[in-house]
């Protein structure tokens, strides 16, 4: 009977290790699967009064293989992995955007400064002022696109923390729901129970960034990568989105526990959640704000050399593009009710970098949004006063007056590109004329010429006044009797607004006239000024043209869409080095498995030929006393 009891339980104990290998097998490309082991052991001998006769073997445990230290390197890593691979796809798309031919701003902005310089070559043609006003339309119609996308991008972070939350709060619930299972022993878990958690955590972590830490009996408690728990032991916290406090329709990660939200920081966090927050915060909103800066310095310079020039009417030029004005949003917890307006001041002063504004009860403060550096602010904040911060103007509401506390966001260009507009529909409303111009009288002896008129004010009430420049010798002259003045070759001369270079030797008594010019003119003057403002150097204080601001735009997106690509190629090979680290100690090897089968399988034919060679026994047994 012994021999008997010895073959029966070594043939269930290889069975069962036949079993765990067919497990293994059979989960080779189950992710997160731990291969297992069947633990040997013998049974307690018997004692027969001459010595210890042994009683065979059991199966003591089924192992899972798996070290800690292995699966906390790969959870890092894929952690690490999500959020750069989140941040590089969604930089690629605004990438795109500014690159391709079909989308980018590049292509209408030079067809619509080839139709301004088409104008200054026939000033009174209608079909050449009508392809201005559509090539302006065309390329206002782009600024406004650019700006539609880059907001649709911005909806769909919303739409991926929304769905991100949702399923953070699913993957927490399972975590602390097998942890309950679990309980405060972990050596009596399933080793799958344990790979489904571990599975889960780096599902879990995937979207937050963060790590998992062990406690007492084997519960794991998980963070996220700013700190905040989402599991600990059998509790699992609950994510939620909130508004932003300045920008309603944007929202933003929290923590909510025990009745209480608390805003997660959105700077440390991982994941595909941190690598939502980090596009937005890092790629689309400086993409936004420079295309809206583009937009409002171009619109601006624009609209500024056009003022300065006349229509067919005989009518001073008015704006040529329209653009809304800065966006500036109270907080949420302000008490006041106060507002600001703000309205474009200098836009060579203009960077686009979003300022809060803070009033203490006597006073104002501007800090950068994004880091928190001290900005310059001026004035009091009244209509004759208003308060001066990187080239916009504000004017602070008094009823109801501002509260201490309250704080302002305002954003100087983020969004001006979606509201950009040619002003005019009628062609003859391009003021592509000079408003003056000038000649010299039929009387004059002397070889002086007038050249090109150019206005320097528009704004000066004596600017379309008749004024004679008369010289009482080669190097004197007067201005409608005022001087006299002093005069060499090639000087510039200017009043009432206006300036001109005059070139030779004027003789005593030489006039130039200066005056308005007449309706319907076909002086080319001011479109020829306007043909070369893509070239004007107006960007950050006068060091930046337009063409090279937007030839840097293009080049800043697509410089951080490449670092982006770079990171997460570099971690794809981190993260592929400790993947393979923890296959190597706890992967399926299948010719390990093969050579495991075949092993037990001959194990398991000798126990089954004890127990044969036992009944043979028993039967001559039987047979010695029938």
């Amino acid at each position: 009977m012994s021999v008997l009891s010895t073959g029966t339980g070594a043939l269930i104990a290889f069975q069962r290790a036949l079993g765990t290998v067919s497990h293994n097998v059979a989960n080779v490309n189950t992710e997160g699967y731990s291969r297992q082991r069947a633990e040997f052991a013998t049974r307690n001998p018997t004692d027969y009064g001459y010595g210890y006769v042994g009683n065979g073997v059991k199966i003591t445990d089924i192992q899972r293989i798996a070290d800690q230290l292995a699966t906390s390197r790969l959870l890092d890593s894929s952690g690490e992995l999500a959020r750069l691979q989140q941040l590089s796809s969604l930089s690629n798309r605004v990438d795109a955007l500014f690159s391709d031919t079909a989308t980018n701003v590049s292509g209408l902005w030079s067809n619509f400064f080839d139709s301004v310089s088409a104008l200054s070559s026939n000033a009174a043609g209608t079909a050449e002022r009508e392809d201005m006003l559509a090539q302006g339309d065309s390329l206002a119609t782009r600024f406004r696109q650019l700006d539609g996308q880059l907001q649709s991008l911005d909806s769909e972070v919303n739409n991926g923390l929304l769905a991100g939350a949702q399923e953070i709060n699913r993957l927490a619930t399972e975590i602390a729901r097998i942890n309950s299972t679990i309980g405060g022993n972990v050596d009596s878990a399933s080793p799958d129970l344990l790979d489904r958690r571990d599975q889960l955590v780096s599902e879990l972590v995937g979207y937050t960034g963060g790590t998992a830490v062990s406690q007492d009996g084997g519960m794991l408690n998980v963070f996220t990568a700013g700190g905040q728990p989402l599991v600990v032991g059998p509790q699992a916290s609950t994510i939620t989105t909130i508004a932003d406090p300045y920008r309603p329709q944007r929202l933003q990660l929290a923590l909510s526990s025990q009745g209480t939200t608390v805003p997660l920081d959105q700077r440390t966090l991982g994941g595909r959640m941190g690598g939502l927050v980090e596009f937005r915060a890092t790629v689309l909103d400086p993409a936004r704000a420079e295309l809206g800066r583009i937009a409002v310095t171009m619109a601006d310079t624009f609209n500024t050399g056009h003022a300065a020039g006349m229509d067919l009417y005989g009518d001073m030029g008015g704006d040529f593009f329209t653009l809304p004005a800065p966006r500036v949003n109270a907080h949420a917890g302000n008490t006041s009710g106060a507002s600001l307006q703000a309205t474009l001041a200098d836009a060579g002063a203009v960077t686009g970098k979003d300022l809060v504004l803070r009033f203490d009860g006597s006073g104002w403060t501007a800090t950068r949004a994004d880091t928190g550096e001290a900005v310059a602010l001026t004035g009091t904040g009244t209509a004759a006063d208003p308060l001066l911060a990187g080239g916009i103007a504000l004017v602070v509401s008094t009823t109801p007056p501002p509260a201490a506390g309250d704080r302002f966001l305002l954003q100087p260009t983020a969004g001006a590109a979606a509201g950009m507009q040619v002003a005019i529909s009628d062609p003859s409303r391009v003021a592509a004329a000079s408003p003056v111009s000038g000649g010299a009288d039929l009387d004059n002896i002397g070889t002086g010429a007038l050249g090109a008129m150019k206005v320097v004010d528009a704004s000066d009430p004596a600017l379309l006044a008749d004024a004679v420049i008369e010289f009482i010798d080669a190097g004197q002259f007067t201005i409608d009797g005022a001087g006299p003045y002093a005069f060499t070759a090639g000087q510039t001369i200017s009043a009432n607004g206006w300036s001109v270079n005059l070139d030779g030797a004027p003789a005593a008594g030489d006039q130039f006239r200066i005056g308005r010019t007449s309706a319907r003119s076909g002086n080319n003057g001011n479109a020829a000024l306007l043909a070369n403002l893509d070239d004007a150097r107006v960007l950050n204080g006068g060091t930046v043209s337009l063409n090279g601001a937007l030839g840097g735009l293009t080049t800043m997106v697509g410089s951080a869409a490449r670092q982006a690509q770079y990171s997460a190629d570099a971690q794809q090979a981190i993260n592929d080095d400790a993947q393979a680290a923890r296959d190597s100690i706890s992967g399926v090897n299948l010719d390990e498995e093969a050579a495991n089968m075949l092993r037990l399988q001959q194990a398991y034919q000798a126990a089954a030929q004890i127990i044969s060679t036992a009944d043979t026994m028993f039967q001559s047994i039987l047979n010695a006393v029938r």
